[in-house]
């Protein structure tokens, strides 16, 4: 160890080193301006915020944008948040990479390729008003949600589509389907139900129900 390191800078390479330094310590010495500790702490956690965001995306390029710039909000943070058993780092920066994902919807809210990542945004926000707030059941969404999808009936499937790839209004799929709006509307949230119940017990356990979704929500309520 070079003399001309301070006590601090010593101490921080000793944490670094160590193999039982925690995040909430690696964490403040990164913003004490520790490269090395910043390094080892997004090299921890640095697959899980990759994939929770590429699961999201339809393109992997965005991804690896995007974690950087989970990344770089982690070392600029001002206030992290802590439970009584310390900082808790993975639903903290699953939260960052959910608010970074939303933010990438605004900017590009023309673009078809966000269509994927709002009705993932959608699906986990259903899961939230479930009281589960952890996004890891979804982790395997890439793989799992096609299925899902696929496993619709077709109207259902259609009005999905219309409104999340072709950025259609309720009203305007309405009158594509000769439907009133409310017949839609529910047509498209019973649909987002049925995919995350599809996503939670796997596609043979609620196949049915996916398929009586679509005569359900596009039955009555006829213009």
């Amino acid at each position: 160890m070079s003399d001309s390191m301070s006590g601090a800078e010593a101490d921080n390479a000793a944490l670094v080193e160590s193999g039982a330094a925690d995040d909430a310590a690696l964490l403040e010495a990164a913003q004490r301006g520790d490269h090395a500790a910043f390094t080892t702490l997004v090299r921890r956690h640095e697959r899980l915020v990759h994939a929770y965001l590429r699961a999201r995306l339809a393109r992997a390029v965005d991804g690896d944008d995007l974690c950087q710039e989970v990344f770089l909000r982690v070392y600029s943070a001002k206030a992290v948040p802590r439970a009584d058993g310390g900082l808790r780092m993975r639903p903290w920066l699953l939260g960052i990479a959910r608010n970074v994902l939303r933010e990438h919807v605004r900017r590009l809210r023309r673009r078809r390729e966000t269509a994927w990542t709002e009705l993932c945004l959608e699906i986990e926000d259903l899961a939230s008003r479930d009281g589960d707030g952890d996004a890891e059941p979804y982790a395997d969404v890439l793989t799992r949600l096609p299925v899902c999808l696929q496993s619709l009936g077709p109207s259902a499937r259609q009005a999905l589509d219309l409104y999340y790839q072709d950025d259609l209004r309720m009203s305007q799929i309405a009158e594509r389907f000769k439907r009133s709006e409310g017949a839609v509307k529910l047509l498209v949230h019973r649909a987002r139900l049925a995919v995350k119940k599809c996503l939670d017990g796997g596609p043979q356990s609620t196949a049915a129900g996916l398929r009586e979704t679509d005569a359900d929500g596009a039955g009555g309520g006829n213009a």
